[in-house]
């Protein structure tokens, strides 16, 4: 990052790798279970992924992922601690041990593998950095924001993403950063900043959240980064990336096989060979990963398949799923074999 683009987030680049490369060998899941509960990083207030609805209990595609991973490891979707982190705060949590995975709206990246010591385990939504200004601005287009001041979050990718797109098309940036997402709509309610930049889908929650006011805000066409989201765990431990993983992968092959929350326990009999891996009635596949024969089921009968994931937390925000659609229909999700 350069300038006033070097945040907490560049500074934890310089100060993690050797912590990254001495971190012991540890057994993470007998960690989680003996604590009881899986601690889950997740954000502390965006529609759609996590936010806490009325009785304070967290709502949303990246919190729904921590209660399925939960489910895998007890039977029991109900046993997860969410620990909600800025994205500042975000990596020293993971790397800390204070949450043993981190599912909130991340970008997978190759200094993030490579410097800080951390596992990507899947992408469970393909974003990309975007632009919302007020209505009122008559604005059109990202190339029409030449001398703009634009709303950044620290510690996010979207920084870099802005500067260089602004750079690249010849346009003078005027940055105003803050720590979090609260933070940050506070001040573009305001009117401290004329734009408001991050990924499209935090856009969309920002404006979904708006009630009646959500008119008076327009997301502009230009989507100029791509912005892999999905959960991420410490290096070092195999066993546990490979749930974190195939949790991920189990959601969408229940899509694929029509599996869903409410019919997941009726599919015993079925003499379908992938169904019967998938549920447990064949093969040794949670013997593998240190689990239950009938995790997967346990999984999509806490949350449902990706497919409800989505429908329930993201087609609200009227975000179309494009492709985050299985790669039968275009998409770019896709699973490999369980077997």
């Amino acid at each position: 990052m350069r300038g006033p683009f070097k945040t907490l987030a560049a500074l934890a680049l310089a100060a993690l790798p050797a912590l990254a490369q001495a971190q012991p060998a540890a057994d993470t899941v007998a960690t989680i279970r003996a604590r009881g509960s899986l601690a889950c990083g997740v954000t502390p207030n965006t529609i759609g992924f996590a936010t806490p609805d009325s009785q304070g209990v967290f709502q949303g595609m990246d919190a729904d992922y921590c209660r399925a991973i939960a489910a895998a490891l007890f039977g029991d979707a109900s046993k997860v601690q969410f620990v909600p982190t800025t994205a500042a705060q975000r990596f020293a949590a993971l790397q800390s041990g204070e949450v043993d995975v981190s599912i909130r709206t991340t970008t997978w990246t190759l200094s993030r593998e490579a410097a800080l010591g951390f596992l990507f385990a899947g992408v469970n939504f393909y974003d990309g950095n975007g632009f919302m200004v007020r209505k009122s601005l008559g604005v059109s287009s990202g190339k029409q924001l030449d001398g703009a001041s634009v709303c950044l979050q620290q510690g996010s990718t979207t920084e870099l993403n802005v500067s260089d797109y602004f750079r690249a098309n010849g346009m003078k940036l005027n940055p105003v950063t803050f720590e979090n997402v609260e933070e940050i709509r506070a001040a573009f309610i305001a009117g401290r900043c004329d734009v408001y930049s991050s990924d499209t889908s935090t856009l969309a929650a920002f404006r979904a959240g708006q009630g009646d006011k959500s008119q008076d805000f327009v997301l502009l066409p230009e989507i100029f980064s791509k912005e892999p989201l999905g959960p991420s765990v410490r290096k070092g431990d195999d066993k546990w990336f490979d749930i974190v993983r195939w949790v991920h992968y189990a959601l969408l092959t229940a899509e694929e096989m029509g599996i869903t929350k409410a019919n997941a326990g009726s599919f015993a009999d079925s003499a379908n060979p992938d169904i019967q891996r998938f549920t447990g009635k064949t093969g040794d596949l949670g013997k593998m990963l240190g689990l239950r024969p009938d995790w997967a089921v346990q999984v999509v009968q806490a949350v449902g398949n990706y497919s409800e994931l989505w429908e329930r937390h993201i087609t609200p925000m009227g975000l179309p799923r494009g492709i985050n659609n299985l790669w039968t229909k275009g998409g770019l999700q896709y699973a490999p074999p369980m077997r």
